[in-house]
């Protein structure tokens, strides 16, 4: 049986072809089949890759004769059996093979070949087969169009789903499935709660796959009166719940904190499979109710329930999520105790639950013990030093990867990103952003986000600006970062302009939409604008304002001075008030010296979170500017019998692609003697220019003489000094401090600008000020 190709009759995939267009269809030797040519032949419905090579090879040496089914049966199980078995290039090589010899590719073929596209993140592909789809009315077919919205979607091309949805002439429930799935995994949430109102209005029964991505949804949202009334609607129209859907239900009422929901669910199975012991325990973990949940996995282990690889895996990054550390060892003990191999996977996640937990030994441990490091295993590595804030090493730990001849990936490459942003390494970040541009990482959506986020994080607005504007296909997220740094460089009105832009080409904004937008107006003092925007998120937009959208409210009041409206939002809000909230009214209350009800703030974050320890030093500030030192020191010693420790200032800058962090009185650098020569000509030089120190920041029962001297020393100036000695005149100095720069600092540095004619720009914990001939971008407001 032969098959024509347009001019060319050829059978298909010959073995030359096999062996001369991919290594991945090499054909075995004829001796070593398993197959005996008299046997009736049959396609295995689950073939290994192995059985799918040598079916493969039987087909090509027979001219796809030897079997009943037709040529295009055959070719379709090798797509799709390659496929399933994570060989998708190998797939795509039979597919470019058969568009060559213009062979009738079907409709059946299609999905199997654009699933391949997902594998590898190949859009281009994808939509030249979307438009030979088109070209052939292969699109018609419903089955075509719903391959191809998932195809975009697992391609991160969220955008072209979305317009092909929009056109398709019809329908099917796997549709609407297919389009929620999309949005949830792109976390465009607005936009999946819109999908699920219209088939509600539309009357169209969502499938049970559809169902579990709802129920996820409204997990992630925390949305547990939606979730109630979906169990109640799958309760009353499903004889059974499938294993998956009842896992979504108490991975639900456990993320939303309603663990007693989640066990009713739990202790109504009457078989409990693994994977409901899992999400159990993952929800006591999650909730940090960590006893119950070693209770429970103890219990599992005495029913027989084995955990799997999968349960482990979950349980322990459930563990690095929350910093649950002594679960997490107890877990480590149980694989170790238990002879499980610990595979590349379980020491991938033990490296990554231990830096979360800020363990960074116990990590490196066990990246020690790995022989055979994957991408993955050297990035959680990476990512590890990256949050224990161990720069350097994670810049060693990167370059000695290239060194052993592992190259790394996107994830690899964001996460560089990310501890550049975080340390505003900006030559770091430039040299990262030139290494993915010459060694072709390949630049998807995240990466091109993330760097971006780097530009922004690391001071240059402007870079971030140019990256944006070259960026052809962007999606919400690219925007969203995009109006996040304008907002916390102060610009809000560009802010605003880029949201109309935004509007005007179709972007749809969501929650976090909003979240830079509310910022944005609340650094730049445009109060009307911030509460006209609140109000067009719930009115225009049909989304439900989260805690974070009423933080940002009561910063935007606060900071402009309105605090009894800021206490009114507070009062009025659906949901209880947490500590973002309290946080930024504390703030205000602090800059605009209401001790008031700055004190009520202060001991509602006091209540939520006693072991924090940022929270005791607010209550005891604002006794101090009461000078209320009795009751400064009744709240210190209570901090000092539970063991806290103040948060260090630290400022760091980076000078020829190094990063030098600095604490107030730093003696450990080694150039800390001109480093302190520098401060007494800094101190000198503000002086002759009118400057007069400002000791109101200074709690501390001293005299005024001792408060000048510790202002001198404040981390900031000290990496300033350390700017001024090692970098060439008319250069820009960036530092990152990790609290908020106080008005002292603000006020030297305004000067300092000037003095020295140098652009100084300093990130706080708040946003950027870039301080230019005397002046801030801030307008002193911050």
């Amino acid at each position: 049986m032969e098959l024509t190709g347009g001019a060319t009759k050829q059978p298909i995939l010959s073995s030359s072809l096999s062996a001369s267009t991919t290594k991945f269809i090499q054909i075995p030797k004829t001796e070593t089949l398993q197959y005996q040519q008299q046997t009736p032949f049959h396609l295995p419905d689950q073939a290994t890759f192995e059985q799918t090579r040598q079916t493969h090879a039987l087909m090509v040496k027979t001219h796809f004769n030897h079997t009943n089914f037709s040529p295009s049966a055959q070719l379709n199980f090798l797509i799709t059996s390659y496929t399933k078995n994570r060989q998708p290039h190998s797939a795509l090589d039979i597919y470019a093979y058969l568009r060559r010899i213009d062979y009738d590719v079907d409709n059946f073929m299609v999905p199997a070949v654009l699933k391949a596209c997902s594998l590898v993140s190949m859009t281009q592909l994808g939509k030249e087969i979307h438009g030979f789809a088109v070209k052939n009315g292969l699109v018609e077919d419903v089955f075509v169009s719903n391959a191809l919205i998932q195809m975009y979607s697992e391609c991160e091309s969220v955008v072209s789903a979305r317009l092909l949805f929009d056109n398709m002439g019809e329908r099917d429930v796997v549709s609407w499935s297919t389009m929620i799935v999309s949005y949830v995994r792109s976390k465009l949430y607005g936009e999946a709660l819109e999908i699920i109102r219209t088939m509600q209005i539309l009357q169209i029964k969502p499938s049970e796959v559809a169902m579990i991505s709802i129920v996820n949804l409204f997990a992630e949202l925390k949305y547990i009166e939606m979730g109630k009334t979906m169990h109640a609607y799958v309760t009353r129209n499903l004889d059974k719940m499938g294993v998956h859907l009842t896992t979504a239900f108490i991975d639900m009422y456990a993320k939303s904190g309603n663990l007693a929901s989640a066990r009713l669910i739990f202790n109504g199975l009457n078989q409990k499979s693994v994977v409901s012991w899992t999400a159990m325990i993952a929800g006591y973990i999650h909730c940090n109710k960590l006893e119950e949940g070693v209770k429970l996995f103890a219990r599992m282990v005495e029913e027989r329930i084995k955990p799997n690889e999968i349960t482990l895996l979950s349980l322990i990054k459930e563990c690095g999520f929350v910093g649950a550390l002594e679960l997490g060892k107890q877990l480590h003990a149980y694989i170790l105790r238990n002879g499980i191999c610990l595979s590349l996977a379980f020491a991938t996640a033990l490296v990554d639950m231990y830096g979360k937990c800020g363990e960074i030994r116990n990590a490196k441990a066990v990246f020690d013990t790995v022989k055979n490091k994957d991408v993955m295993t050297w990035t959680a590595m990476i990512a590890a030093y990256a949050q224990t804030h161990c720069t350097d090493q994670a810049f060693d730990l990167f370059a000695k990867m290239r060194d052993n001849g592992v190259r790394p990936n996107q994830v690899t490459m964001a996460t560089m990103l990310s501890l550049c942003a975080e340390a505003g390494a900006l030559e770091m970040g430039k040299w990262i952003h030139t290494y993915i541009e010459r060694q072709v990482v390949g630049k998807d959506m995240i990466l091109k986000t993330a760097l971006l986020d780097m530009y922004a994080k690391c001071g240059d607005i402007v870079g971030a600006w140019r990256l944006f504007s070259e960026s052809k296909d962007k999606d919400i997220g690219m925007w969203n970062t995009m109006m996040a740094g304008f907002a916390m460089h102060g610009y809000g009105k560009e802010a605003l302009e880029l949201f109309s832009e935004m509007k005007r080409v179709g972007a749809r904004p969501n929650d976090i939409t909003f979240i830079g937008l509310l910022n944005a107006c609340s650094h730049a003092g445009l109060v009307e604008e911030g509460k006209l925007f609140f109000e067009k998120m719930v009115d225009d937009f049909g989304l439900v304002p989260k805690i974070e959208h009423y933080g940002c409210m009561v910063d935007l009041l606060g900071r402009a001075g309105q605090l009894d409206e800021a206490y009114e939002v507070i009062k009025a809000m659906p949901i209880r008030a947490n500590t973002i909230i309290w946080s930024a009214l504390l703030a205000a209350c602090r800059l605009h010296k209401n001790t008031v009800l700055g004190e009520m703030a202060a001991r509602q974050l006091v209540y939520l979170e006693p072991q924090n320890c940022g929270y005791n030093i607010s209550m005891s500030n604002i006794y101090a500017v009461e000078n209320r030192w009795n009751d400064v020191a009744v709240v210190r010693q209570a901090m000092k019998n539970r063991g806290m420790k103040k948060e260090p200032g630290l400022s760091c800058i980076e000078v020829n692609g190094y990063v030098h962090e600095f604490m107030m009185g730093d003696k450990a650098h080694p150039e800390i003697e001109r480093i302190n020569d520098m401060v007494s000509e800094i101190v000198k030089r503000l002086k002759e220019a009118g400057y007069m120190a400002d000791t109101s920041g200074v709690l501390q029962n001293i005299d005024e003489e001792e408060k000048e001297t510790v202002l001198n020393y404040h981390s900031e100036k000290l990496a300033m000094a350390f700017g001024l000695i090692s970098t060439a005149p008319g250069t820009p100095i960036r530092i990152v401090k990790n609290l908020r720069v106080c008005n002292d600092c603000h006020t030297a540095t305004k000067l300092l600008s000037k003095i020295y004619q140098r652009l100084i720009i300093v990130r706080d914990r708040k946003r950027f000020h870039h301080f230019r001939d005397g002046t801030c971008s801030c307008g002193d407001y911050w």
